[in-house]
């Protein structure tokens, strides 16, 4: 005779079963329809990796991640009530802190004599949950410890005669060179790439969105990265997201090259190996309406000669005539917008999103 424990058990395990079958976006979990990219950069979504209690830790949009030398996996987001999510390679949340950076956006980890620091930005960008967004002229660096303690702050440039009191600061990332010097993005700002040395003094800035000159002017600076692939030659990379390309400099500010990407409004770079990696956070055309709102984004893997070999959550990447052809997001729709990914020792990776109904970090684990 049923007893009314065997009836909930038996009701709890038919209610539970189409949430077993169906993941975050609503893909079937079929785990073969998981496996994303192309060629030796291939992955197996894990949609829910990021083991998060809504009640105790919040996310609004998740922007950047770095691994630190203990393994653990840091993540900067813009919900104020915890900036700063640290999970373990499990996904657990291990430790959360940071209450003022509700347009935090960029996060980079930098070793200095054998003690890690922690470089975030402040993007001026306030994105409170169903009250759409809020722009203020001035966002900040804050360098601090792994404890979230403060060691300084670099403030708008006017301060060091690098702007004059009009020009707007929005940093959105920051990048540190082996000597200590800093490079800063002033992405939704000015758009200049603002360099430091490792006390936060001004030293030079190049770029500018009105620049006459294509090969330093920038539609959005959002990323910059430290290149040292070539020991011989260090790179600065700056992303230049609405002009779809990553432009080279010297490390002190000269130009070098532009890899051109197609339609691929990419985000920061990430090195890893031989291999640049990066999320692309819209790959549509349309510019009419609030389009930065569609849902149009993935990652992407470039080799050594900035030619895309892999687009994890897009379509394949195809050249013809040695020219990047358009890509899409999958038909799977794996991501909403790719914003950053953190590359692992291990190769698999975790994707952060923008504009992802408050979607946790993705783990990619890589199939070989």
């Amino acid at each position: 005779m049923p007893t009314r424990r065997n009836f909930l058990a038996a009701t709890a395990a038919l209610g539970a079963a189409p949430l077993a079958a169906v993941n975050i976006i609503g893909k079937a979990a079929d785990p073969e329809a998981d496996i994303i990219g192309h060629g030796d950069f291939r992955y197996r979504a894990h949609h829910h990796w990021a083991k998060i209690n809504p009640f105790k830790t919040h996310i609004n949009n998740c922007h950047e991640m770095v691994e630190d030398s203990k393994g653990r996996l840091i993540m900067l987001g813009d919900d104020a009530r915890n900036n700063i999510i640290i999970f373990n390679k499990d996904g657990e949340v291990v430790e959360q802190w940071g209450h003022i950076y509700p347009g935090g956006h960029g996060l980079n980890i930098a070793d200095e004599n054998g003690e890690e620091y922690l470089y975030l930005t402040e993007s001026g960008w306030s994105t409170p949950p169903h009250l759409g967004y809020t722009r203020r002229q001035n966002g900040w660096v804050t360098k601090c410890r792994m404890d979230g303690t403060v060691v300084f702050m670099i403030g708008h440039p006017m301060t060091q005669g690098a702007y004059t009191p009009e020009m707007w600061f929005q940093p959105t990332e920051v990048a540190c060179a082996p000597n200590g010097d800093i490079y800063v993005a002033d992405g939704y700002g000015s758009n200049y790439i603002l360099q430091y040395n490792h006390k936060g003094e001004f030293i030079r800035k190049w770029g500018g969105k009105d620049n006459p000159d294509p090969n330093y002017r920038f539609d959005e600076a959002h990323g910059v990265a430290v290149d040292l692939r070539d020991k011989n030659q260090p790179k600065v990379i700056v992303t230049d997201r609405q002009g779809c390309a990553f432009k080279y400099y010297t490390l002190d500010g000269k130009y070098l090259k532009t890899a051109h990407l197609g339609n691929l409004n990419i985000c920061r770079p990430v090195i890893s190996g031989d291999h640049l990696f990066a999320g692309v956070c819209w790959s549509h055309s349309e510019r009419e309406g609030e389009w930065w709102l569609t849902h149009s984004g993935f990652t992407t893997v470039l080799d050594t000669n900035d030619r895309v070999v892999s687009n994890p959550g897009g379509t394949a990447p195809v050249y013809q005539n040695g020219v990047l052809q358009p890509a899409t997001r999958n038909e799977q729709k794996t991501f909403f917008h790719g914003h950053d990914v953190c590359v692992l020792g291990s190769g698999d990776m975790v994707v952060m999103q923008w504009n992802a109904y408050h979607t946790p970090p993705v783990f990619l684990e890589r199939v070989v």
